[in-house]
């Protein structure tokens, strides 16, 4: 389990990197609504309203490119070509609007949220968390639409954004479309608007995008086209930057930048509603184990039992069927509760469990495919636990081992929830990319011919390493860049998005 220490020690290092030590302490251990509330909270305090005008002198700083030319020219969502030469670039303060007829005439202030849903008032016209300096052109084309996927495009920008009419799943109105390099950056700071601002979405213009309650927030269409921009564009080095400036320009922090997971435990499968509140249908229960079907409760010993519920297999060891907790209840002593291989993922757990006649208060490891995720307390009291943000994707095989060899301990009511995004342990490599990097850079991205070419200082390198979005190396080069060489020469990979690790940095990099 190397690769995880690994991956842990990034994440340990990260938190540290990007907010201030104890910055989402009151967020901790919540979820849904509780989560999105706490949230708005602390990103409430510290806010410093810079005025209108006050976005000009923050951008000098909050949107400079500095992850694709890095020649201090505005980092324009809506022109900025990944892979290639901008069409255009734009000077911090002399470039500003201004008129505009085409493309590359000025830069404007894009809100990603349109201001006219909240008339223009402050302060959210004016925060810079969500207003991103942009081509003046392209923001009058993208006009008040919503975001969402484009089928025929009646416009396209020079870098590929596009405006036409919708084919994502229920809207079919005109929306815009973003290049995929920055699909995750407009949901996270759709995500930032609808968190901060949540006590004010009541008297907003929806825009076909907001929702008017405090949660979710959003229309139920336009939350599940952001959900999947967020899992399918993971949060980039430009980002954390930007994050990071926007809080020493105004004061407070984008939450879904410095912790993506924030966004499952809000809104998808790791959330609970609360308060009345209902979920989005992207949360699913995949499933729930009440042990109404175990074998005979008559009996007393402690055998292996064996049954099957609602398709899944379960396997109890040094168990016994006739006690109780709500009705039915499986009671493990030196032994361990393990599920069949079952789909779609994990995203929370929840189970009940109680001591039963003589012992001692003590806990169950809860594992997913044999890596612990946390524990499960008992005592003589009926105790129900919620382990949060597990987020493990694919198959999974769940089980309860008790850690006393002796304890008598029944459980009930065992369920979990279905969890479809990008799997925790890939979440962690990708959060690592905030890691210093020494100005390595990727270029061109998406790679062509089979060949990644590495700008920046690489003769030191010792090993390279290639990953998928599953967390699983694929490829490994010893001493990558010996011979002078500035590339790395891959095998055949599918079209898709990998991580390359040389030492302790890491790029995203994609294939088409």
């Amino acid at each position: 389990m190397k690769k995880s220490l690994f991956l842990v020690a990034f994440v340990s290092f990260l938190a540290n990197a990007q907010a201030p030590s104890g910055y989402y302490n009151s967020a901790n251990g919540l979820s849904g609504a509780s989560l999105k509330t706490a949230l708005s909270t602390i990103i409430t305090n510290g806010h410093q309203d810079k005025g209108y005008n006050g976005l000009w002198t923050g951008y000098k700083t909050t949107d400079i490119d500095k992850n694709y030319e890095n020649d201090g020219s505005i980092l324009d969502i809506y022109s900025e070509k990944p892979a290639g030469t901008d069409p255009y670039k734009y000077i911090p303060g002399t470039n500003q609007c201004g008129t505009y007829s085409v493309e590359g005439n000025c830069y404007n202030r894009e809100h990603i949220v349109p201001q006219s849903l909240f008339n223009e008032a402050s302060p959210m016209v004016s925060d810079i968390h969500f207003i991103r300096a942009t081509d003046g052109k392209v923001n009058g084309m993208r006009s008040n639409y919503p975001f969402g996927k484009v089928g025929t495009a009646t416009f396209t920008s020079k870098n590929g954004s596009k405006l036409g009419n919708s084919v994502s799943s229920g809207y079919s109105g005109t929306v815009f479309e973003p290049i995929d390099e920055f699909k995750g950056d407009v949901a996270r700071m759709i995500f930032y608007f609808v968190t901060r601002y949540q006590s004010k979405l009541s008297t907003f213009s929806s825009g076909n995008m907001l929702g008017s309650s405090t949660f979710p927030g959003l229309q139920t269409w336009e939350l599940n086209i952001l959900l999947a921009w967020h899992n399918q564009d993971p949060v980039s080095q430009a980002e954390i930057n930007r994050n990071n400036a926007s809080y020493t320009f105004q004061g407070n922090r984008n939450p879904f930048i410095d912790n993506p997971n924030y966004v499952n435990l809000i809104w998808g499968s790791g959330s609970t509603g609360g308060g009345g509140t209902t979920n989005p249908p992207t949360t699913t229960g995949c499933a729930n184990e009440t042990f109404e079907t175990i074998p005979t409760a008559s009996s007393a010993s402690y055998l292996t039992r064996t049954w099957n519920n609602s398709g899944v297999s379960w396997t109890a060891t040094d168990a016994r069927t006739d006690q109780t907790v709500s009705t039915k209840a499986i009671t493990v002593r030196d032994g361990a509760l393990t599920s069949g291989s079952t789909a779609n993922g994990i995203g929370s757990l929840t189970v009940t469990t109680q001591l039963k006649f003589t012992g001692s208060n003590g806990t169950f490891n809860v594992k997913v495919n044999g890596t612990n995720v946390g524990t499960a307390p008992y005592s003589t009291s009926a105790t129900t636990t919620t382990i949060n943000n597990i987020n493990i994707s694919g198959n999974v095989v769940i089980e309860l081992e008790n850690n006393s060899s002796s304890n008598r301990v029944a459980i009930d009511n065992l369920s979990w929830t279905c969890y479809s995004g990008t799997s925790k342990q890939i979440q962690s490599v990708s959060s690592a990319l905030s890691l210093p990097q020494n100005q390595l850079q990727i270029s061109p991205n998406p790679i062509v011919n089979n060949e990644i070419f590495v700008k920046g200082e690489t003769k030191n390198i010792t090993k390279a390493e290639i990953y998928n979005l599953q967390g699983r190396m694929i490829q490994s080069f010893e001493q990558p860049f010996k011979n002078s060489r500035n590339s790395i020469k891959i095998n055949n990979l599918p079209s898709g998005v990998y991580l390359l690790k040389m030492d302790n940095s890491i790029l995203k990099f994609i294939v088409k």
